[in-house]
């Protein structure tokens, strides 16, 4: 309604409260007695556990206890979730290594879990931690993904052949392979797409608590899920019924996907808190961060796109390796359900997906911002324009010709996905447009006057949003009119209290300064499922508007004897009750604080004015766009800049413009750090991580990026109620493969048909200067 009605431009209403400083997040957190937890990690990749002595840390001042991984395996508790799924090559299950909070025997990656130490403050902690001595039997480590499943490499688990956990199949492999054997050109390309981090704003912390009347645990962490991971430490670690345990998530600084998986941390400050008696508090330090959180993508792909002779695609084919790291971490197989985005918005008629995912001595691998969508739309993406390159025909009149036409929609692609709905032409022309494609040579001519190399790059992608599932959402009024959302989502930074508002005041005729909103806290929240796979919006949101229906009914019952009119004659527009029989009007909020009056309501009506309401959504929806980049390369140096960034996406019914634009601008700077810059990387021989600072891993300024202007071009999904597709991860998606396809059509003068992920400046200078040297050898 007015100007906080759905579609509007509503800034953030969370942001006053935060630039102020009113932030809760964990570091805020101070409880009575609180002492504080810190880790011994592994300095180490791979190496035997010889002895532990913590003689003289257990007396060192201010130290309440002193655990290790013995204490863990003595205390009863179980170990971190691990999930179950596809099997082995041979059909034998996947293999599941056990997961301990603290390891015994061996460590497996330069950060493992050594030991715990809880003092009264930080620095007490950490000089004791120094103290305990560990005597280390080094073993051979594998780090690099290509190498892991080769015969002769160091295995991570002695019992687990070839490090391999399990392989995942998608499509049709002989209608593939005979696709390719027919076809007139098969394009192939070795791709690496490298490791990153998340880097998120907020380090992870947690605080855990023990309440020994009620043998009952309080978490306090920084995640995604309040309610799944409540059920996956209560069963799978603390063995007690959910009731006995309550989580809570307040401000969360960033987060990606990377928080939301049960941490050794958090098992070991609610351990540490039974054991000392008194609140235990851990936070990560930035350094620690990079060597124990779970790191992003790290694939090894070879893969073959088919063409006939009119450049029609025909076949597809990939063999990918996925690193997991050193241990299966919760959700590190969720990458599988969205292998289909390898075949795009594309008529191929054969496709089949080999995937291989491997345990390596470095850090555990989780989804991140995308979970293999970016992974999947880079590789299409660059094949496509590896084909236009050796066709000759413009990239955009390549992917024209193979574009699902809007009539084949909803269109069953051949790696599962069924497509509802999109203009998948439409949006490319619009996009063309907006960026002024056809201006691109005036630009290109003027770079070379400068010395400089000009390219342009397209990415065309789609991705699975919002898979399956179901959120809750509750409105409640008090007796004063006013209400509180509670929503089972969680936001890590994505303005979900400004949407939701927007939606109950826009449909209830409400004032958001009366409106309250409350997520994170199992306690408070009734049911919920949480935030991830860009699914807040559709599930959540379409959640919240059964719950505003059930208000308006119950609202509607009620004004209606109040105003003595029959319910079918009363209208409710633009927040009022009203009938053409009299003159009175009523608000949800005079309802409201008459509902709580027995002699108000209707027959069979409970007092108060309270909804709750589960959404179960059907069907995923499919978010797609393009996203057009120009760079600038200076070929002295290799320094690559952008110039020019225009996105046209398709995200459905768009709730509003503003929060829109910043998700999709923070996604394309997450993209443009990945092809850029942002490089995880271990010494192969110490599996030492090289790059555990900001002063080794380059993290993207604004100064980086361009100006990235944002449109939109909806086409409404009927897989859930509102009519819209995620919006949380497009920008992520189509960056990579639109930077990546810009930066070669730079080199592309030099004969350069692919250069590897981060093109940093030396490896793109190397680049040229390669393509030189064989340019004067051949003359």
């Amino acid at each position: 309604m007015g100007e906080f009605a759905l579609g509007q431009s509503v800034p953030r209403f969370e942001d006053p409260r935060l630039v102020r400083g009113g932030g809760r997040y964990v570091s805020d957190l101070k409880l009575p007695g609180m002492v504080h937890g810190i880790v011994l990690r592994s300095p180490h990749a791979h190496a035997k556990i010889k002895s532990i002595d913590t003689t003289q840390a257990r007396q060192a001042p201010g130290v309440l206890a002193v655990l290790t991984g013995a204490d863990w395996e003595a205390s009863g508790y179980g170990d971190l979730p691990v999930p179950k799924g596809p099997k082995r090559r041979d059909g034998s299950p996947l293999y599941r290594p056990r997961f301990p909070a603290l390891v015994k025997d061996r460590v497996r990656w330069v950060g493992d879990y050594v030991a715990f130490v809880i003092a009264e403050t930080v620095a007490q902690a950490t000089d004791a931690a120094e103290l305990i001595e560990v005597d280390y039997e080094i073993l051979p480590a594998i780090t690099r993904t290509g190498d892991a499943a080769k015969d002769g490499a160091a295995l991570v688990y002695e019992d687990c052949p070839n490090n391999v956990c399990f392989v995942h199949f998608e499509g049709d492999k002989d209608a593939a392979d005979a696709a390719l054997a027919k076809a007139d050109h098969v394009i192939k390309q070795h791709f690496v797409i490298n490791r990153v981090t998340a880097a998120a704003m907020e380090p992870r912390g947690c605080v855990g608590v023990y309440d020994k009347t009620e043998d009952r645990y309080t978490i306090h962490t920084t995640l995604q899920r309040t309610h799944n991971f409540r059920t996956e430490i209560a069963e799978s670690v603390l063995k007690l019924p959910e009731s006995k345990v309550r989580v809570i998530a307040g401000d969360i600084g960033g987060s990606f996907g990377m928080k939301s998986a049960v941490y050794n941390e958090c098992a070991l400050v609610v351990w540490g808190a039974k054991v000392v008696g008194r609140p235990v508090k851990w936070v990560s330090t930035r350094s620690e961060a990079f060597v124990s959180d779970a790191h992003g993508r790290d694939n090894d792909t070879v893969a073959e796109l088919a063409l006939d002779k009119n450049g029609k695609f025909v076949g597809l084919r990939v063999k990918t390796s996925v690193n997991l790291g050193a241990y299966l971490q919760s959700s590190g197989n969720a990458f599988v359900s969205n292998l289909g985005s390898l075949v795009g918005v594309y008529t191929i008629p054969a496709a089949h997906v080999d995937v291989t995912a491997v345990f390596t001595n470095t850090n555990p691998t989780r989804p991140y911002r995308g979970n293999g969508r970016p992974e999947a739309a880079y590789v299409i993406e660059r094949l496509v324009d590896l084909a236009a390159d050796e066709l000759d025909i413009d990239p955009a009149e390549l992917r024209r010709r193979n574009m699902i036409p809007e009539s084949a929609i909803p269109y069953k692609s051949a790696l599962t996905f069924k497509y509802d709905s999109g203009e998948f032409e439409k949006n490319m022309d619009k996009a063309l447009k907006v960026a002024d494609v056809a201006g691109f040579a005036k630009r290109r001519a003027e770079s070379k006057k400068k010395g400089k190399l000009r390219g342009l790059g397209i990415s065309y992608s789609i991705e699975k949003a919002a898979a399956p599932g179901y959120e809750g959402a509750e409105i409640r009024f008090d007796r004063s009119g006013a209400a509180t959302l509670y929503s089972g989502s969680v936001t890590h930074g994505q303005g979900h209290e400004t949407v939701f508002k927007q939606l109950v005041c826009d449909k209830l005729g409400l004032d958001p300064k009366d409106v309250q909103y409350v997520q994170g806290d199992t306690d408070q929240v009734f049911f919920g499922e949480g935030t991830g796979g860009s699914r807040t919006a559709s599930i959540c949101g379409s959640a919240f508007l059964i719950a505003t229906d059930r208000i308006t009914e119950k609202a509607k019952g009620i004004a209606a004897k109040m105003l003595k009119v029959d319910p079918k004659d009363l209208k409710f527009d633009e927040g009022l009750f009203s009938s053409s029989a009299t003159n009175e009007t009523m608000t949800v909020k005079d309802i409201a604080k008459a509902s709580i009056n027995a002699k108000n309501l209707p027959d069979g009506f409970e007092p108060g004015l309270i909804a709750t309401a589960i959404y179960q959504c059907p069907a995923a929806n499919f978010p797609n766009g393009t996203h057009i980049c120009e760079v600038e390369i200076d070929p002295e140096t290799g320094t690559t800049k952008m110039q020019r960034y225009n996105v046209v996406d398709d995200v459905g019914t768009v709730l509003n413009p503003l929060l829109l634009h910043g998700q999709v601008i923070g996604g394309v700077a997450q993209g443009v750090g990945q092809i850029l810059m942002e490089d995880i990387c271990f010494d192969t021989d110490s599996g030492q991580n090289l790059s555990g600072s900001f002063m080794d891993y380059a993290m993207p300024r604004a100064d980086d990026l361009s100006n990235v202007h944002v449109d939109s071009a909806p086409v409404p999904t009927k897989n859930n109620l509102l009519g819209s597709k995620g919006a949380g991860e497009a920008g992520c998606v189509g960056a990579m493969p639109a930077v990546a396809n810009a930066i070669v059509d730079a080199l592309s003068e030099f004969g350069i048909r692919h250069i590897e992920m981060p093109a940093t400046p030396e490896r793109v200078w190397r680049a040229i200067q390669g393509a030189k040297g064989q340019a004067a050898a051949a003359e």
